[in-house]
C-alpha cells in the first residue's frame, strides 16, 4: 500500500511542468526594434522557460496593415509566414482570437511609432490585455488622456510598462518610480537623453570634422531616424523629459517645454532628400560654437527638469545645447551613450547617475523584452 502511495505522487518533472506559466504575446510593429524583439523572444524561449518557468508564446504579429495569428506560437519563419498568410485586420480580430482560444495572461507590445495604434490601448486594456511599449506617444498625449489611461489600468487591474521610452535599455523609469513612491523628494533630473545626439556632439566637440560630416557618420551608423531632423529638432528629447515629469506626478503638457531646435529655419520644411543634400549649411554656425568653447569645455544637448518639483505646476522643462566641463559626468560621455543625473533631497549635490547605451535597435529590443519578463512574473 505504501508503495502505491509513493507511485501516485507526481514526479519532480511533473511538478516542474505544473509550475510552467504561459504568457501570450501580441506584437505590433516589426520594423527594426520589433523584428529584433520577435527573434530575441523565439531564440531565448527555451532558456527563459528553463530559468524562469515562464512559457512565452507569440500568438500574433502585426504591422499597420497585416496580421498573422497562431495560438501555438509563431515560428522563427514568421517573416515568410507574414508574406504568405498575413491578412488585413483591425484590433478586434486580435481580441476576438484571444478570447476564442481562451488565451490567458495576454500582453500587447507596441513597437510602432503610431499615434493611431495608441488610440487602441484602452480597447485592449478593457478586453484583458496588459501593455508594454517602446512607443512614447501614449505617455506624451494631453494630460487628460494620460490620466484616463492610468485610471482604466487601475480599474481593470492591468499593467503598462515602458522602460524603453526614455533610456532604451537603461533602468531609468523604474528607478525614478521607486524613488518617488518611496517618498524620496526628487529635485532635479538632467542629462543627455538622446543616443544619436550624444554621438554627434561627443564626436564633434573633440575633433575637427565639420558638423555635416559628423552627422553623416551618425546617419550611416544607424543612430539617427531616417530623417535626422526628427532628432535634431529636439522633440524626441522633449517627449522623454515630459515622461519623466509625469512620473513625478507633475501636470505638464508638451507645450510647456522650452526646446532649442538645432535645424536652421531654411532646412526645416524641405523634402528629406533635399535636406540631405544641404547638410553643409549646418557647418558655419556649429563651427562658431566649437570655436567659442573654452579649452576644457565640450558641447552636450541636455534635457533638464528642475524648479519646484513639489508643486504639480512648479517644474521647468528645458532642452538645449550647452557647454559643460570635460571633467563633469556629462563631459566624460563617449560614443552614443546616454546619461541621466537624478538629484534628490537626501542625496544633495551627489546625484544618482545612470549611464549606458542610449541608441540602437538591439538595445531597445532587449529593454522591451526585459519589460515583458518583469510583467510576466507579476501577472501569473
Amino acid at each position: 500500500m505504501s508503495v502505491q502511495l509513493l507511485n501516485s505522487q507526481p514526479s519532480l518533472i511533473d511538478l516542474k511542468s505544473i509550475r510552467k506559466r504561459r504568457v501570450h504575446l501580441a506584437i505590433f510593429g516589426h520594423g527594426n526594434v520589433g523584428a529584433i524583439l520577435i527573434d530575441q523572444i523565439i531564440s531565448s524561449k527555451s532558456e527563459i522557460s528553463r530559468r524562469r518557468d515562464i512559457e512565452l508564446t507569440v500568438f500574433a504579429i502585426a504591422n499597420s496593415t497585416r496580421l498573422i495569428l497562431n495560438e501555438e506560437g509563431i515560428s522563427e519563419n514568421w517573416r515568410d509566414e507574414k508574406k504568405t498568410k498575413g491578412q488585413p485586420y483591425n484590433i478586434r480580430d486580435v481580441i476576438n482570437f484571444s478570447k476564442s482560444k481562451n488565451l490567458s495572461n495576454v500582453i500587447a507590445i507596441d513597437n510602432t511609432a503610431s499615434s493611431t495604434f495608441v488610440s487602441d490601448y484602452q480597447t485592449l486594456v478593457k478586453h484583458g490585455f496588459h501593455l508594454v511599449s517602446s512607443n512614447k506617444i501614449a505617455n506624451t498625449l494631453a494630460f487628460d488622456s494620460y490620466k484616463s489611461l492610468r485610471k482604466l489600468l487601475f480599474e481593470k487591474r492591468k499593467q503598462y510598462l515602458y522602460e524603453t521610452n526614455v533610456g532604451a535599455g537603461l533602468p531609468l523609469v523604474d528607478t525614478i518610480q521607486l524613488l518617488h513612491l518611496s517618498g524620496e523628494n526628487i529635485t532635479r533630473i538632467k542629462g543627455v537623453f538622446s543616443g544619436s545626439l550624444s554621438y554627434i556632439f561627443n564626436t564633434f566637440s573633440e575633433g575637427n570634422l565639420p558638423f555635416s560630416e559628423v552627422l553623416r557618420q551618425a546617419i550611416s551608423k544607424g543612430y539617427t531616424e531616417p530623417d535626422p531632423r526628427e532628432d535634431l529638432c529636439g522633440n524626441d528629447v522633449g517627449r522623454k523629459l515630459l515622461i519623466l515629469a509625469r512620473e513625478l506626478d507633475l501636470h505638464n503638457e508638451f507645450e510647456d517645454i522650452s526646446i532649442q531646435n538645432l535645424i536652421p529655419e531654411n532646412l526645416r520644411d524641405i523634402p528629406n532628400n533635399e535636406f540631405m543634400d544641404r547638410l553643409e549649411e549646418f557647418n558655419v554656425g556649429f563651427q562658431i560654437k566649437r570655436k567659442n568653447l573654452g579649452s576644457n569645455q565640450v558641447l552636450r544637448y541636455v534635457g533638464d527638469l528642475h524648479g519646484d518639483l513639489s508643486k504639480v505646476d512648479g517644474a521647468k522643462l528645458q532642452v538645449s545645447l550647452v557647454s559643460v566641463p570635460k571633467s563633469s559626468a556629462l563631459g566624460h560621455l563617449q560614443g552614443s551613450d546616454s546619461i541621466f543625473e537624478i538629484y534628490t533631497e537626501n542625496y544633495g549635490n551627489h546625484p544618482i547617475v545612470i549611464q549606458g547605451a542610449g541608441a540602437g535597435a538591439a538595445v531597445t529590443a532587449r529593454g522591451v523584452l526585459g519589460d515583458v519578463l518583469r510583467l510576466s512574473e507579476r501577472i501569473v
